[in-house]
């Protein structure tokens, strides 16, 4: 049965129309496809948290107490029994020397050093006497400018000698000290001389740090034998840049880390060197640099393998807050002068300014411009703009 002349009127105008809403379609399916997409964005939120600001340099251990024990006289030096680690205590024997017998003294000689002992008694006898003198003055002159007779200046000129005085007479006695040691150390003229075996004792209880003569051999007075020293009694030195330097009081905590224990050790500053001195870089470049002198505070049950001379990584504490509002550093950016972050609300990045304030490294304390709970992209660069639709995108840390 044939279709109705009017059924076929009704689907001419819709067959017509079909291209033209495919084609719609299309247009509105590439438009769709064409418009810009949200950009996936790494996030993090803004918390609230302990937050500390430090300065970080390797730093040295020393013992804090070094002895180094020289010969007493010159003479045959004995071999020394003892190594490096060997543990002593105080006025133990640790090395002996056999003098070298004394020269006699000929007659000539002898006249000449018993003169220059007679020329010392009669130095010492007149130096005495006027050291007396001044002390004299002075204790009138003060009598004097108690009842403000005399002026301040004749005060200060009868100290100033009275002080004079009593230099001279430590001179003088000194060079009759020597004169006489000339005369006592050696033998009457036409003797042989002898002397004893000289021991040498330790001045402190420890362990031996280096040996510097070892073998037996000749020595001259003077001439360092060993070093002792407690190997418990240690410190750090840590070369700072003066300008951190000069922002550390005594008494800031420190971290010791990288030491070899499995826990950092703590430590307090008890000193920055007056005195800087200039280093050269790994890059070639010219640092003013400090020590800085750290006092240990763990104690030593738990550092037992922390020896003399042992590299540590020191991270000073300069500040530190327990409740501060912190963000990530990696999401704040210069901005002209002042900081900036972006903030993700409602799908779109919202460029928001910030005061920071101290930093961590990683993190940083946040002044004002944000509050908690904030969702703040990272590393947002060139490819955010304020008001761009972004996706947040979850990152595993």
């Amino acid at each position: 049965m044939n279709p109705s002349p009017s059924a076929s009127l009704a689907k001419r105008p819709a067959r017509r129309w079909l291209p033209y809403a495919i084609g719609i379609v299309v247009v509105a399916l590439i438009a769709l496809g064409l418009r810009p997409q949200p950009a996936a964005v790494e996030t993090a939120r803004v918390a609230v948290g302990p937050l500390r600001a430090t300065v970080s340099e390797e730093g040295k251990t020393r013992i804090r107490q070094r002895y180094v024990v020289a010969a007493p006289v010159t003479g045959q030096l004995r071999r020394i029994p003892f190594k490096p680690g060997a543990e002593i205590a105080a006025g133990a024997v640790v090395a002996e020397i056999d003098p070298l017998p004394a020269s006699p003294l000929d007659a000539r000689n002898r006249a000449l050093a018993e003169a220059r002992r007679d020329a010392a008694r009669a130095l010492l006898d007149k130096a005495r006497t006027a050291h007396h003198l001044a002390r004299s003055e002075l204790r009138r002159l003060e009598q004097m400018f108690a009842a403000r007779t005399v002026s301040p200046q004749d005060l200060e000129s009868a100290q100033m000698r009275e002080t004079a005085a009593a230099r001279e007479v430590a001179s003088t006695q000194g060079a009759l000290a020597q004169a006489e040691a000339e005369l006592a150390v050696s033998a009457p003229a036409g003797g042989t001389g002898s002397a004893n075996t000289v021991e040498v004792h330790a001045p402190v209880g420890g362990s031996v740090l280096r040996v510097f003569q070892e073998s037996e051999r000749a020595v001259a007075s003077g001439t360092p034998l060993l070093e002792v020293g407690d190997p418990t009694d240690l410190e750090v030195v840590v070369e700072m840049l003066s300008r951190d330097g000069a922002a550390i009081p005594p008494g800031t905590p420190v971290l010791l880390e990288q030491w070899g224990g499995p826990v950092p050790l703590e430590g307090r500053v008890r000193l920055v060197e007056p005195a800087a001195f200039t280093k050269i870089s790994a890059l070639g470049v010219e640092e003013q640099r400090v020590n800085v002198v750290v006092d240990i505070a763990t104690p030593l049950e738990q550092r037992r393998s922390l020896g003399d001379n042992f590299r540590v990584e020191a991270r000073v504490i300069v500040w530190e807050n327990f409740r501060a509002l912190k963000a990530p550093s990696s999401a704040l950016f210069r901005r002209g002068n002042e900081w900036a972050t972006y903030v993700l609300r409602d799908g779109r990045a919202r460029l928001t300014p910030v005061q920071a304030g101290r930093s961590s490294g990683p993190e940083t304390q946040i002044l004002s411009g944000l509050k908690e709970g904030d969702e703040v992209i990272l590393y947002p660069g060139d490819r955010v703009k304020d008001g761009q639709r972004v996706t947040p995108m979850q990152v595993t840390r």
